[in-house]
């Protein structure tokens, strides 16, 4: 592994100590604008992000490989585009890129974490689709107050839906790099430093090993004091 100032986020993000082990990405490429282009393995840190690898993608492949003391959750960039999320895990990672998926397999984490996509991003599809089915239900002359009572309930289900499925895929994590992993990109999705109800019950049933990872903590510190009352 390539070494960088940021080599000591490794130990912030470590949720399962283990021995020095091995990690090998083999990706492959289709897309012709990452051809040539260097790509970056960067990892979340307390005050920033911090790049711990990279390579070239050439005639559509690029390959990394280096040791790690732990798992952590990274992401695939290009330049400073976010490309992917992914888990740096002992084993052979496995990344594709096409125009019709992004994806990586191979380890035992990525793949829990790209089922959890998969499934989330079919329930943001069915929610895209309310949206037309609210213009066929307008052309087909149905009283608005009913256009709106039936689309609001479908789209109160789907988010139900989400946020139980979020909840239990980081319940199900907790004691791995996953569920602070998945918890820390809903509270980057905030605006500010804030907490909604499942952020809250997330939190509220977690074990102490997730509370007392750093970036959670420091996440948490600072909704509490932007919202005083919000119970911990």
């Amino acid at each position: 592994m390539k070494t960088s100032k940021g080599f000591a986020c490794v130990c912030l993000l470590s949720i399962l100590a283990s021995c020095a082990s091995e990690y090998h990405i083999q990706g492959s490429s289709s897309v012709s604008l990452l051809d040539g282009k260097m790509l970056f393995v960067k990892i979340p840190c307390i005050d920033g992000l911090s790049s711990i690898d990279s390579a070239e993608v050439v005639h559509g492949n690029f390959t990394m490989s280096g040791s790690l003391d732990s798992s952590m959750v990274a992401n695939l960039y290009m330049d400073e585009n976010s490309i992917m999320p992914f888990v740096v895990e002992h084993g052979k990672i496995k990344m594709t890129i096409d125009d019709t998926q992004i994806k990586v397999s191979g380890t035992p984490l990525n793949d829990a974490l790209y089922d959890y996509i998969a499934r989330k991003t079919s329930i943001e599809d069915r929610a895209y689709e309310i949206g037309r089915l609210e213009s066929r239900m307008i052309m087909n002359g149905e009283p608005p107050h009913e256009v709106e009572r039936k689309i609001n309930r479908e789209k109160k289900k789907l988010g139900e839906e989400l946020d139980d499925l979020t909840k239990r895929f980081i319940q199900d994590n907790y004691t791995n790099v996953l569920g602070p992993g998945i918890f820390m990109m809903m509270c980057n999705s905030m605006p500010y430093p804030m907490l909604t109800p499942l952020m809250e019950d997330v939190y509220d049933e977690a074990p102490e090993t997730f509370k007392n990872h750093p970036m959670v903590k420091k996440y948490m510190d600072m909704a509490h004091d932007s919202h005083p009352h919000q119970s911990e």
